[in-house]
């Protein structure tokens, strides 16, 4: 795709909102654009070299390539890769997995953080997502230590509604894109725990799912005791 269809897609981040146009089209040039299928493993390192990956469209899960674990969801308008610019050990540890058909942008990690140090308003927001990220992993150590699992369970499922849901009539709802499995990684719990709590929210009419769509109804998203 051209520079200016890159300038279309990357201006929907606010990363960039304080760049400018001049700048925003030299970053185009050296950006690499392509479109993942559903199911496909993101190549975060190729060829020994790490890149920083921008998604305009589709949802991507981190995945723990030690453990096999679920890190994190990312969702359209959001960066993932950003670990090799803070640690690169770590970040070879990464993998990143389409759960749904994706557009992304990217550029090398060394060609970012020049970028970077040039402009100041992009350092300090790549850093704002950086610790986002770890104050999430945070929580869920402190949920872990004082949060039964059906709880975090719960807990999880409406932060995941509210963050990737749509407002629709009585109720919020959201592509139902991860798995039992995925859910459990990501409470620390076990796949059978998962089905049973989502099974005990459907029955009490809290939450509605089925293999495309879980959605809240509004009048519980801020009830504190369900």
């Amino acid at each position: 795709m051209n520079t200016y269809t890159k300038y279309w897609f990357l201006e929907g981040f606010n990363l960039f909102n304080k760049l400018g146009r001049i700048t925003m089209m030299r970053m185009c040039e050296i950006l690499e654009m392509d479109s993942i299928d559903k199911g496909t493993t993101i190549q975060l390192l190729n060829n020994d070299k790490k890149s920083i990956f921008f998604l305009k469209k589709g949802t991507v899960k981190i995945i723990d390539t030690v453990n096999k674990n679920v890190k994190y969801i990312v969702k359209k308008g959001h960066i993932f890769g950003e670990l090799s610019l803070y640690n690169e050990q770590a970040a070879v540890e990464e993998q990143a997995i389409a759960l749904e058909d994706c557009i992304v942008c990217y550029i090398e990690s060394e060609r970012m953080e020049s970028i970077m140090e040039k402009h100041k308003s992009l350092k300090n927001g790549v850093l704002k997502v950086y610790g986002l990220r770890i104050k999430k992993l945070e929580r869920r150590l402190q949920d872990l230590l004082y949060k039964d699992s059906t709880t975090r369970i719960k807990e999880f499922i409406f932060d995941y509604i509210q963050e990737f849901g749509e407002e629709k009539n009585t109720r919020i709802i959201a592509k139902n894109l991860l798995s039992h499995k995925d859910i459990a990684n990501l409470t620390n719990t076990s796949r059978q725990t998962v089905s049973n709590v989502l099974s005990s929210l459907r029955k009490n009419n809290i939450i509605a799912y089925n293999s495309q769509n879980i959605s809240l109804f509004k009048t519980q998203k801020q009830q504190d005791n369900i």
